[in-house]
């Protein structure tokens, strides 16, 4: 069963997470991740929100996802956002 991953970011130095940004795509291709939404601006229908970008990734499982976010490859994209933004990621297993 697939699962989703989403990512609420908040950037705190643009500078800096464009080194973030090749390093996490090549970690997410790498674990056959698929990008759905990647770094969209929400358009709120309700409530309220943060001033946050929005990723949303699409893998095989919950599992790959794991694999995914333990990786050296992604460890190496964590360390480069590491006081480039603020970020809540959360995956979701798909029906």
């Amino acid at each position: 069963m697939s699962a989703i991953v989403v990512a609420r970011v908040q950037v705190t130095d643009p500078e800096k997470y464009e080194t973030y940004k090749p390093l996490a795509k090549a970690a997410i291709e790498a674990h056959g991740g698929r990008y759905l939404v990647r770094g969209a601006e929400p358009v709120v229908l309700e409530g309220e929100t943060a001033p946050v970008r929005y990723v949303v990734v699409e893998f095989d499982s919950v599992e790959t996802v794991q694999k995914f976010y333990d990786s050296p490859l992604y460890l190496k994209a964590r360390e480069a956002r590491d006081g480039a933004a603020i970020a809540q990621i959360t995956a979701l297993q798909s029906v």
